[in-house]
């Protein structure tokens, strides 16, 4: 048989198989997978220790850390207020692997924002006195601002460096304010200053370093002109804890006994270095306090509505802005004394300068038909003669003797500065004589959050249960029945937080606080949290 014939067929050959290097891929797999998990433990050590100072640069670059916020009084984290003794007795028992690890928690907590807080967040309460205080610069953790090294008065064994972030432009006004023996009292109702870190020292005192989370502004009790705090834009973490380093801290100390020696009389007591002065000596003359303004109410845009009786229009009321114009109706023709006149003059004479009032006004001609001419002449030129003038600056500064008779919405108190120390200061109303608005309820609050207060006036009524008071400030809650509560009508998650002027006394814890349209009160602001929460700010206006 000639096998060439078949010239296209090829005899049977099994293919060779290529040998498969197990080894490689086996090597190739374990380093993929050490490489995975070795990510995963760096993103966790990354993201989950933000204190650290590499990790913190890492986040920085990552746009993965946000800047400290500025909190608000009433939706700041929750936490525990600890006085100097409960400061010390806290830190001093830990051990150094145990205080090593809260400083690392308070630390997270701070620069995330007190997102994923396990526990309640430390806040520091009590009386302290300056002992010296510095600039921050760029080698320190916070790089602008100040930092006030304090001593408790009332626990020797406690010292607190206070900070206080703020620009530059603040920094001349604050250097002349932290001054050595200022007086700094921290309240639970007023101040939110948070405990970041905590050191022990080497002879038995415990030094903590806090930070105002309001970042607000502060002035002196004896002196003039503020400084507003800002959070800081970034940390410099690798310059390490605590602020006041051992020698820094040591020479600090030294000049406060200096200063406490200059001060203190033959007869006082001999100050000790590393002793805060104890709660026998005089208290300070001079002390820090936190301020806030008052927010300023829109003055009303809207015209009035005319009244339905024609009555209305007739008399001649002293509060031509009033919403009852009709409630003291004065007698028709009463002897020609000044009081009785002094109305009619002045709504002749405001026409041709202020509107909207003396479109009501002008609409009362009634003292066109007494009889007694002589009288009813001699008496309008002695009264127009003073009101005219002021009539002239219109509503912001009446003068004394037409603003008793004036009532009119006046706005220069919306921009005095309200201390929380002791309230503030607005014009206050007699029941039912305050300016037009609209009269709101609890179930409306949802609403009026939505769109906002815009250029005019809003009421608050209802019946709500007093939470919470203080000297100048009281957290109330609407009073819910059985019913509405079940159903969710006008739903707990409503507070309101109302301030009361100087020398107004809020009402007690528990009790039932009614106000009608007669007398309500006036909503500055609504916010609305993302968790539902309604915080209404408003303010007495009543006398």
């Amino acid at each position: 048989m000639d096998y060439g014939y078949f010239h296209y067929d090829e005899p049977y050959t099994r293919p060779r198989r290529r040998r498969i290097n197990y080894f490689a891929w086996t090597v190739a797999i374990l380093l993929l997978t050490g490489a995975a998990f070795a990510a995963w433990l760096l993103s966790f050590y990354i993201f989950g220790q933000p204190e650290r100072p590499d990790s913190y640069h890492v986040l920085q670059k990552l746009h993965k850390v946000d800047p400290p916020k500025r909190f608000e009084l009433t939706a700041a984290p929750a936490g525990e207020f600890l006085s100097p003794k409960q400061l010390y007795d806290r830190y001093i028992s830990m051990g150094s692997a145990e205080l090593a690890k809260g400083n690392a928690e308070l630390a997270r907590n701070y620069i995330r924002n007190f997102q994923q807080v396990r526990g309640l967040v430390p806040y520091v309460v009590g009386r302290y006195v300056v002992m010296e205080a510095r600039e921050l610069g760029p080698n320190d953790i916070f790089t602008s601002g100040m930092v006030a090294l304090m001593g408790a008065v009332d626990n020797g064994e406690l010292l607190m460096e206070h900070v206080y972030p703020a620009d530059a432009q603040a920094l001349p006004l604050m250097k002349q304010t932290l001054t050595p023996g200022l007086e700094v009292k921290l309240e639970r109702t007023h101040d939110l200053s948070a405990a970041i870190h905590a050191e022990r020292l080497g002879d038995g005192r415990v030094m903590i370093t806090a930070v105002p989370l309001l970042y607000g502004t502060y002035t002196i009790t004896r002196g003039t002109g503020t400084f507003t705090l800002e959070p800081p834009l970034t940390l410099n973490l690798e310059a390490g804890w605590p602020l006041f380093k051992e020698q820094g801290r040591l020479k600090a100390e030294m000049h406060y006994t200096q200063y406490r020696r200059g001060e203190a009389s033959p007869q006082a007591q001999v100050p000790i270095t590393g002793l805060a002065p104890s709660g026998a000596t005089a208290r300070a003359e001079n002390a820090l306090v936190r301020v806030e303004a008052a927010k300023p109410v829109e003055p009303i845009t809207v015209a009035q509505v005319p009244p339905k009786n024609a009555k209305l229009a007739a008399k001649a009321t002293p509060p031509p802005n009033h919403g009852k114009l009709a409630k003291n109706k004065p007698s028709a023709m009463p002897a020609p004394s000044v009081a009785p006149t002094a109305a009619p003059v002045i709504a002749q004479q405001a026409p041709p300068g202020a509107a909207p009032p003396a479109a009501v006004a002008v609409a009362t001609p009634q003292p066109a038909a007494p009889p007694p001419a002589p009288a009813a002449t001699k008496a309008p030129i002695v009264v127009a003669a003073a009101p005219m003038p002021v009539l002239s600056p219109a509503v912001e500064a009446p003068a004394p003797a037409v603003a008793s008779a004036q009532a009119a919405p006046t706005d220069s108190s919306g921009t005095a500065l309200a201390s929380t120390a002791g309230g503030g200061s607005w014009k206050t109303f007699a029941p039912g004589k305050m300016p037009l608005g609209r009269l709101i309820a609890t179930s409306d609050l949802s609403d009026l959050a939505g769109r906002g207060i815009v250029g005019e006036r809003v009421y608050l009524k209802g019946q709500f249960v007093v939470n919470f008071a203080d000297a100048n400030r009281a957290v109330l809650r609407p009073r819910t029945r059985l019913a509405s509560a079940m159903l969710h009508l006008g739903g707990s998650s409503t507070r309101i937080i109302v301030e009361f002027p100087a020398g107004y006394t809020p009402p007690p814890q528990g009790t039932v606080v009614s106000r009608d349209e007669a007398r309500p009160f006036e909503i500055t602001e609504v916010r609305k949290q993302e968790d539902g929460q309604l915080n209404v700010f408003a303010r007495e206006i009543m006398q």
